[in-house]
């Protein structure tokens, strides 16, 4: 099949599939014991030998508080945002891929669409620097701003694969590696057909992903290089995007390879390797060898817990026993959970979760004493009907709800809880509310019910009056070690008095909720809002700045390339935020409209139109693959009219077997009598 979108739904898809294949085991759910009317789950290690150490969470190999995940977040948007994520209490920030990349689309800034999110991840070179995210010198500012706030940084790289076009890639790697022969192994581009395989998996190519003879000594000094550039610039960590498809000493080995010792040297031999928070994406399933990873790179990605973990909150059914295990025997500290991850909502596994259940499932989540937990910013403005948001655009902020109180309040309790020992509870039986406690400094309730629920229950924490973090208004007792009060449905409620460091309130700017940055008039009218501020101000497209106060209206016009980028800034004090928002015109394509196509002359006879929609989260398309056959206008020249209407709308031309644009390219934007041609 020579269809470009094959491709893309592969590579979005594919490790959703694989971490299925795992998820629909049922899991030990450790200790569980009935104490004074509840079940609980005290924090032992069910099955683990009386020796055996948990890692050091004080220690440079964790980190000591949550993850932000900035998915496609440029440089300048994070180091923008750094003052909202320090306030918010995330102790560390993820980036998407730092490495030179696929330039798919003519560099289209789309998340889906004209562009697309998953480009960083098909490396044409490892250096630092990408047309969708930022610079060198950007990527190194924004290191500097995070630290400057005492947050750390993860950079996710991804050492497997390549570009699955060829040509694209950098001949500085090529010659780096001792030519293109030498940069794949033997069986780098055959697809893998069973994951289950070792050597297919660790040997194969992924979608059409050109699998990296990650063996070749010279690949191995050329990707440290890399690494050490990114510490160099202020990364304290990285994220090893399919971990599992590259081999452990012990796997099969390709042809001519004397061992498999790609981990060991990345892992010891980076600059300031004692103190680099290493974690590699092993999704659970077949032969996922997760325990061996965790011990070889230092931890690894509790995939499954984050399915059993949303599954819990939409049927709202928390049991602390079956919660209580990451599936990863005893290493339960070295991991990364979260409730979604970049891969189960864009594979749209997850894209169904709301707002609430989101705040939920991470108060519990961020409440606990192991693993690292990793907050996913989704697309600012998505929705379960619009999974790419109401800009749909590379290098913005994110949905606003990673800095939402339940969120920040979550993030804060954990830090300040650090060390304590956990115990899960359902206070009186009820699967339906679940409760964490940390010692006794502190203890996080949900209630995933959709009524209020009274709890009266023993507790470690003291006696005295504590206030909800989530909300800071609603006043819980504690006397003679028994916590009373009422616990709204569908909510949280975070305790915790010694140790919590709480911020001030920032100042916010935004657009109206509900507006969309996406538009098809000449103009839009944009209502612009600021609370919590001295003073707020506006520009458009790096212009100067216009004071503007809550409700005032703006007029927007695109440019010449289709958008107009507004920058909204507010000041309370020394305090700052700052917030950018990119607007697409897109031309509404009516039913009439009508393209023409010069057909190459090596091209068979029969062309097809393939037109597609990929806008929103569900594919439109006028056919399948080949699409529709075009009319014949005679002397090579055929057309096509669209019957009916589409919102965004992409044409590839093909014969069945060529096409233009060529493969892993997006179709042309369609124009009204306009005709296309190879050229």
């Amino acid at each position: 099949m020579t269809k470009k979108k094959i491709l893309s739904l592969i590579l979005a898809c594919m490790f959703v599939i694989i971490a299925a294949a795992g998820c629909g085991k049922k899991n030990n759910t450790g200790d569980e014991a009935t104490q004074a009317g509840e079940t609980s789950v005290e924090s032992t290690e069910a099955g683990n030998s009386q020796n055996t150490e948990k890692p050091d969470k004080s220690s440079g190999k964790n980190i000591n508080g949550t993850i932000l995940q900035c998915f496609a977040w440029s440089f300048n948007t994070i180091s923008e945002s750094m003052e909202d994520i320090a306030h918010a209490g995330y102790a560390a920030i993820q980036t998407s891929p730092a490495n030179e990349c696929i330039v798919g689309g003519n560099g289209g800034m789309e998340l889906m669409g004209q562009g697309k999110w998953y480009y960083h991840y098909q490396p044409t070179d490892w250096k630092i620097g990408n047309y969708q995210l930022g610079t060198k010198e950007e990527f190194k500012a924004m290191c500097e701003k995070a630290h400057s706030y005492g947050i750390k940084v993860i950079v996710d790289v991804v050492p497997n694969h390549t570009t699955g076009d060829e040509s694209a890639v950098s001949q500085d790697l090529i010659n780096a590696v001792g030519g293109i022969d030498k940069l794949y192994h033997s069986t780098g581009k055959e697809d893998i057909k069973d994951y289950a395989d070792r050597v297919q998996c660790t040997l194969y190519s992924q979608g059409g992903l050109y699998d990296v003879n990650t063996e070749n000594k010279a690949f191995q000094d050329y990707f440290i290089e890399y690494l050490n550039e990114c510490i160099a610039c202020g990364a304290d960590g990285f994220r090893y995007d399919t971990a599992k498809h590259i081999g452990l000493e012990d796997d099969p080995k390709d042809t001519g390879v004397s061992e498999n010792n790609f981990w060991k040297r990345v892992i010891t031999e980076i600059d300031n390797a004692d103190n680099i928070f290493n974690y590699g994406e092993v999704l659970q399933g077949d032969n996922e060898r997760i325990a061996d990873y965790i011990d070889t790179i230092g931890a690894a990605t509790a995939s499954s817990y984050g399915y059993k973990l949303r599954t819990a909150i939409k049927s709202a059914k928390m049991d602390a026993g079956d919660l209580k295990d990451y599936a990863v025997g005893s290493r339960d500290a070295s991991t990364v959970t979260w409730v979604e991850s970049h891969d189960t909502y864009t594979g749209e596994e997850s894209t169904s979760l709301t707002d609430e259940d989101i705040k939920l499932g991470w108060a519990f989540l961020a409440a606990r004493e192991n693993g690292n937990a990793l907050f996913f910013a989704r697309p600012y403005g998505s929705s379960a009907d619009n999974m790419w948001g109401a800009m749909n655009r590379i290098g913005v902020a994110g949905s606003y709800l990673y800095k939402d109180a339940t969120v920040a309040a979550a993030n804060l309790f954990n830090k300040a809880v650090t060390g304590e020992s956990e115990k899960l509870s359902n206070p009186d039986n009820d699967t339906s509310v679940i409760m964490v406690e940390r010692g006794n400094k502190g203890l996080v309730v949900v209630n995933s019910d959709s009524s209020d629920k009274q709890i009266n229950c023993e507790v470690s924490l003291a006696d005295g009056k504590y206030v909800n973090r989530a909300d800071n208004s609603t006043e819980y007792t504690v006397d003679g070690g028994k916590i009373t009060g009422t616990i709204p449905a569908r909510s949280a409620v975070i305790l915790c008095n010694d140790g919590y460091e709480e911020y001030g309130t920032l100042p916010e700017v935004k657009i109206e909720d509900g507006t969309s940055c996406i538009f098809n008039e000449d103009s839009i009218q944009v209502t612009l809002k600021a609370s919590n501020a001295d003073s707020a101000a506006y520009s458009l497209n790096g212009g100067a700045e216009t004071a503007y106060t809550d409700g005032d209206k703006i007029e927007i016009k695109t440019g010449s390339d289709n958008t107009a980028t507004l920058r909204l800034t507010a000041k309370s004090g020394n305090n700052q935020t700052v917030m950018t928002y990119v607007f697409t015109h897109k031309t509404t394509n009516s039913s009439g409209t009508k393209i023409y196509f010069q057909k190459p002359a090596a091209w068979a006879n029969t062309v097809n139109a393939y037109v597609y929609d990929e806008s929103s989260s569900e594919v439109k398309e006028n056919a399948a693959w080949p699409g529709v056959a075009m009319t014949d206008e005679g002397n090579g020249l055929y057309s096509y009219v669209l019957e009916n209407d589409w919102s965004a709308a992409l044409v590839i031309f093909n014969d069945g077997s060529n096409q233009c644009p060529g493969m892993m390219e997006p179709g042309f934007t369609i124009e009204n009598n306009k005709k296309y041609t190879e050229e």
